[in-house]
């Protein structure tokens, strides 16, 4: 799994049924993944980065700079 620390928004969709999974640092494509349940939507979410990263790192293209959020 990456060390790098990118935001990871997980949204409830009642028209679909699902919770949906977006990576906001990573352009292209909003939603990268889903889940039944939420706990199933982070497992996918985290297997999705990863292959994000390998991608990426496949053709030689700079990782975007994960973006740092506090909450308060």
């Amino acid at each position: 799994m990456s060390e790098l620390k990118y935001e990871m928004v997980i949204q409830s969709s009642k028209e679909d049924d699902c919770f949906l999974v977006e990576f906001p640092d990573f352009p292209g494509q909003r939603w990268r993944t889903h889940g039944d349940t939420y706990e199933l939507a982070v497992a996918n979410g985290i297997e999705a980065l990863d292959s994000l990263i390998i991608a990426y790192e496949a053709v030689g293209d700079p990782l975007p700079e994960p973006t740092v959020s506090r909450v308060r």
